[in-house]
């Protein structure tokens, strides 16, 4: 690795050790701004909309990384941090029958209503629609990647890996949640 990548990296794990939280939220809010950058030139989006960029970024940085931080923490503390297989199947099962659908449902609420500013109730007939694929889909791809992280990632990085992985996962969603059939409410 090139020193300056190594000396980033260094003082990234130095900032997550001293500032958990913050360096969490900041990493979630820079991985949400990304992963929208993307998804807006895969819907071909020729001019980056700012005010969706920023809004996403603030749902990262004000939810997700926060969000992941204590639930992380509260995980651990219930299941004592143990790492044994039936422990880690507990910590898999409690996340995706709580915080999964929690997450996708939020976000899919928070797309329409802020990002889109969509009236009430066609957001409310979007998810009717939408969310029951959207969670199964997201039963099918991330209790894998919530075992992999239960079990080999330290604590510590377990929000920021779970990032890493989102940024994929949120470009997903931003396809699924954006709604194109109806023009916007005036």
């Amino acid at each position: 690795m090139g020193s300056i990548a190594k000396k980033g990296l260094q003082q990234y794990l130095l900032q997550l050790q001293h500032h958990p939280l913050r360096t969490k939220a900041i990493t979630a809010g820079v991985l949400s701004a990304i992963s929208d950058i993307v998804s807006q030139k895969l819907t071909g989006i020729q001019k980056l909309q700012l005010r969706r960029l920023l809004l996403k970024v603030l749902f990262g940085a004000v939810y997700l990384g926060p969000f992941g931080h204590f639930l992380h923490l509260i995980l651990d503390k219930i299941f004592k941090g143990k790492k044994d297989s039936k422990t880690v199947a507990k910590k898999v099962l409690v996340e995706q029958l709580t915080s999964s659908p929690w997450n996708n449902l939020l976000f899919m609420l928070y797309y329409g209503l802020v990002v889109e500013g969509r009236p009430w109730t066609h957001v409310k007939n979007k998810i009717k629609k939408d969310y029951p694929s959207v969670q199964y889909t997201s039963w099918t791809f991330w209790p894998v990647l919530g075992w992999i992280n239960h079990q080999y990632v330290p604590l510590h990085l377990r929000v920021v890996f779970h990032s890493l992985v989102a940024f994929g996962w949120g470009i997903f969603l931003n396809l699924q949640a954006r709604s194109v059939a109806l023009p916007k409410a005036k």
